[in-house]
């Protein structure tokens, strides 16, 4: 992608969707860091339909210790690989609680030094509830930024730094949002829907008819 045409790429993401969110449902920090932990190889939307349950019950550190693994297990049991996102969720409630008097870290270091939490589960966090200009580059960043040239790269740190050069500030804290929402629902991976992509003139990828896409 042509250095000139970044700018004109947000800012038409941006117009289709001024204030982006993650689809992950939460309402407080440490709810946040929980839902991203367990959304590791899972869906958005799975992760969410545990959450209903588990959050009224228990959605604090403390509550979470209190719960227990066999009870936590049994709220979390929908969602791939929960046994040992449990055991890294009550470890992490205990090393907030005993370390962090209860409340979520605002640095990396920090955030990264709790199990199940690695440097894209940290990204997600220091962005949506600190604001920070991080990029947490999962299959969709990582698919969307390659295929249309934004940032090139053949690991996710890589693609990562590539996207923290090539973003501009304007558009750096909410370019993870729209980046992750394009890739989910436009910039599909098996079928890219290029025939109904607003930034398809932008983008490095051909070809763009709906008969090319269908084959994609």
């Amino acid at each position: 992608m042509k250095v000139q045409d970044i700018e004109p790429f947000f800012a038409t993401l941006k117009a289709a969707n001024p204030q982006p969110v993650t689809e992950l449902a939460y309402t407080s920090v440490f709810e946040l860091l929980a839902a991203v932990l367990l959304s590791a190889q899972a869906t958005d939307v799975g992760v969410n339909k545990a959450t209903r349950r588990l959050f009224p019950v228990a959605n604090t550190p403390q509550a979470l210790l209190d719960l227990g693994l066999a009870r936590l297990e049994s709220y979390i049991k929908t969602i791939g690989l929960y046994r040992t996102k449990a055991r890294n969720l009550l470890e992490t409630c205990r090393i907030l609680v005993e370390q962090h008097k209860g409340e979520v870290p605002r640095t990396r270091e920090a955030l990264e030094a709790l199990p199940g939490v690695g440097r894209k589960t940290a990204n997600v966090v220091l962005n949506v509830a600190f604001g920070q200009p991080t990029m947490a580059v999962d299959t969709h960043i990582f698919r969307v930024s390659n295929r249309t040239g934004l940032a090139p790269g053949k690991n996710p740190l890589k693609v990562e730094l590539a996207l923290e050069k090539r973003v501009p500030p304007a558009y750096a804290v909410d370019s993870h949002h729209w980046l992750i929402l394009h890739g989910r629902y436009v910039c599909q991976a098996r079928k890219p829907r290029c025939w109904e992509c607003a930034v398809a003139r932008y983008c490095d990828f051909k070809p763009k008819t709906q008969a090319a896409g269908a084959r994609a």
